[in-house]
């Protein structure tokens, strides 16, 4: 099972330095979210600071790009790292989409289905100069009078989707190289809710394999001799999730769903993140996030071999300052050797 990391960094020198520790410790994947940065220069920056270890985009979003200009930084960041970039592609949450991007969101599986095809379509096309005219319910893609005049490094990029969801997850099997997962997750969501609906997906490909998606688990770990510390880290990333309507079958899934309502009492309350996080119990954090001693979070890690092909680590940022991140990360990357076997 591959270790892989999701680094945080106030700036991007900062977001770089993190990552080269990160391929230092044995992380075989960085991997770049789309929020507060442009993940596609975030993963321009992580391409040209490391050597070994893939860049992900963990995740781009997929509609606020035409898919050709998605396909084109694709190839861009797939020549600036010699070849180790993987196109992490979400659909991020309608509002988003709609209001901050001003953009369609549409019928999100159907969006996301032609957008992944006309990439590809873009990339065995781009240096034959082939028109492209594919018709689509929420994509369609029409190009005439291109060709790049210059060889791309590769027209086989990974694609890896971001899914919750059942249809999103079955496409994920269905068309892509990879399945992303979000960071609340579990062995046993992984194992009864998402690997199922993977498979069923695979299923509908003629030819392919489970062993042709790479599953990547995403997990939010706190690592800290003081177990209150590890709790209390957690707590706010714990208490945002569960006063997200959205998130409600996930917890009801782990028996949390009164101990979630008593969360979205305190947000409904307008108590504030510091008494949101005190609704936020122990069982919570346990069921669904990775804290404690080192000890502790390496056999939680562990927990996933034989259901997950990567593991996508990362520290917790909600309610936390500069400073506790900081903490938060370089206790996580301290226990990155002993996770990837490269520990002296």
């Amino acid at each position: 099972m591959r270790i892989t990391f999701a680094p945080w960094g106030e700036t991007l020198a900062e977001l770089a330095d993190v990552a080269r520790r990160a391929e230092a410790a044995g992380a075989e994947v960085i991997w770049v979210p789309e929020l507060h940065r442009s993940a596609t220069v975030a993963a321009a920056a992580l391409a040209t600071a490391t050597e070994r270890a893939r860049i992900g985009t963990g995740i781009a979003l997929a509609f606020t790009r035409s898919p050709m200009t998605t396909a084109l930084e694709a190839l861009d960041l797939d020549e600036l790292s010699g070849g180790r970039f993987v196109l992490g592609l979400g659909t991020g949450v309608q509002r988003l989409n709609e209001d901050w991007h001003n953009v369609p969101f549409g019928k999100p599986v159907t969006h996301m289905r032609e957008t992944v095809r006309n990439v590809r379509r873009f990339w065995e096309t781009c240096t034959t100069g082939e028109p492209i005219d594919l018709p689509g319910e929420e994509e369609p893609m029409r190009i005439r009078g291109y060709r790049r005049p210059f060889a791309v490094r590769r027209t086989g990029i990974p694609v890896h989707i971001a899914a919750m969801g059942p249809a999103m997850t079955r496409l994920a099997g269905e068309i892509g190289d990879g399945w992303i997962g979000h960071e609340l997750c579990s062995p046993r969501y992984l194992a009864e809710r998402v690997l199922p609906e993977l498979e069923t997906g695979i299923s509908r490909a003629e030819g392919k394999k489970r062993a042709d998606v790479d599953v990547v688990v995403s997990a939010c770990c706190s690592v800290s001799d003081d177990r209150a510390t590890a709790l209390r880290r957690v707590s706010g990333l714990v208490g945002f999730y569960a006063s997200v309507r959205t998130y409600a079958d996930f917890f009801a899934f782990h028996g949390l769903a009164e101990q979630q309502q008593r969360v979205v009492g305190a947000f409904r309350n307008g108590t504030g993140a510091e008494h949101l996080a005190e609704a936020v119990s122990t069982e919570m954090i346990d069921a669904l996030t990775m804290a404690g001693g080192r000890d502790e979070v390496a056999e939680r890690v562990a927990g996933y071999e034989g259901l997950a092909d990567s593991v996508k680590l990362s520290s917790p940022t909600h309610g936390l300052n500069a400073a506790e991140i900081r903490a938060a990360q370089d206790d996580l990357l301290a226990l990155l050797p002993d996770l990837t076997g490269s520990a002296s």
